[in-house]
């Protein structure tokens, strides 16, 4: 054991380790909800334990298996759980200094990636399918994920229950699919991956997130080699992640793309990035994701901020909007246009989304920006302010104030 962490400690390693031991518990026990409780109560146990004993060594399987012995005692004081403690008790719970259970055979051996793609069944509704995954591999609250989605946090947890509900009630498999069942599948893999890391690379204390998502980018990657639009997807998290070094000052606050210094960015990731980016080109095959791998390959490519080219950027927003529109879609192309036709210009389009897009804070966040360009103060912190109050993101905030003034 290690030395006693702290309750910020423990709360980081149980925020890592959350979606592998419910993905390692879900193919033990055969059943979603009883691995999720099973989970809970470990972390139940680890929040009594580890600040006096120390975090062990191995605090992922110090879960699984003390998780897994909790499910087993519920099921035997549970008649109605009767065959399912039959299955379960199939294998003996691992001693405790070789915690991890077994691996499956199959084609991928990977728990998580085999969550991902049971939660991605095509008897699901693709929005249920990428809650219900950020939900189990993420560990994403339910309020994060409502806003993920711009939607009501009551709407979000109907959502997430009737999904595993629907998983219970059509016997889905916990696998990776045949390859024939594969490209049905992809979709909404791609889009659970890059939320994970949408929601990684947001905040800045999920970084793990982030990792994650890239972690199962490459596996899908090694999976389907020749499918381009998950060659587009990883050289898109690559080339966002190269930037985290440069995206926090000094003090902590937030630095925003046009001010980061470029030295800072990760020049490995941006260089395999860039390449994955031509694989795409090759192909002739655009998808959306690969058209904002383009949209960032753009930015990564300039020496600095003045050198972007801003034609090239709003051309690609109008090929991403041709293939798969939306309204955030068209924001960014309005912050494109900014660059290209100037700040009026830009504003008309950003005025237009206004219906659409009222909750999303960055919304106000460029049309303030616009408006300071145009000099129009008090509207500028009348947009700024709505901005705040739309948003709870710490770094958002601190970054939204400064800039109010």
């Amino acid at each position: 054991m290690t030395a006693a962490p702290s309750s910020a400690a423990i709360t980081r390693i149980v925020a890592e380790e959350y979606g592998r031991c419910v993905a390692t518990l879900t193919r033990v026990l055969g059943d979603i909800d009883l691995a999720e409780d099973a989970v809970q109560d470990a972390l139940t146990v680890a929040l009594v334990r580890w600040p006096a004993d120390g975090v062990p060594p191995n605090p992922g399987g110090w879960l699984v298996t003390t998780g897994r012995r909790r499910a087993l005692d519920r099921l035997r004081r549970d008649a109605v759980g009767r065959d399912k403690e039959a299955r379960a008790a199939r294998e003996e719970p691992p001693p405790d200094d070789e915690p991890d259970a077994p691996e499956e055979e199959g084609p991928v051996h990977d728990d998580r990636l085999r969550m991902v793609f049971t939660c991605c069944h095509p008897a699901l509704a693709l929005p249920a399918r990428v809650a219900l995954t950020l939900r189990l591999l993420g560990g994403l609250t339910t309020p994060e994920i409502a806003r993920a989605f711009l939607v009501p946090e009551a709407t979000m947890a109907q959502r997430i229950v009737r999904a595993k509900n629907k998983i219970r009630a059509a016997r889905i498999p916990y696998r990776v699919p045949h390859d024939a069942d594969l490209p049905d599948r992809l979709p909404g893999v791609l889009a659970v991956v890059y939320l994970v890391f949408t929601e990684g690379h947001a905040t800045s204390t999920r970084d793990d997130l982030a990792a994650e998502a890239i972690r199962l980018g490459r596996l899908l990657a090694e999976l389907m080699p020749d499918e381009p639009e998950v060659l587009g997807l990883l050289a898109l998290m690559l080339l966002t992640e190269a930037r985290r070094p440069a995206r926090t000052a000094p003090d902590g606050t937030r630095v925003l793309l046009a001010d980061q210094d470029r030295a800072r960015w990760d020049r490995e990731l941006v260089a395999e990035g860039l390449e994955l980016v031509r694989r795409c080109l090759r192909r002739d095959r655009p998808g959306p994701y690969q058209v904002q791998a383009a949209i960032n390959a753009v930015h990564a490519s300039a020496p600095d901020a003045a050198a972007t080219d801003w034609r090239q950027i709003v051309a690609l927003h109008d090929q991403l909007l041709a293939l798969a529109p939306s309204p955030v879609v068209a924001l960014n192309r309005a912050v494109a246009v900014a660059e290209t036709e100037g700040p009026d210009a830009a504003r008309v389009l950003v005025d237009a989304l206004a219906e659409r897009l009222d909750r999303y804070h960055l919304l106000h966040a460029v049309r303030a920006d616009l408006l300071r360009r145009l000099g129009r103060e008090d509207e500028t912190r009348a947009a700024l302010d709505a901005a705040l109050a739309r948003t709870d993101d710490p770094d958002d905030r601190a970054l939204l104030t400064a800039r109010r003034g």
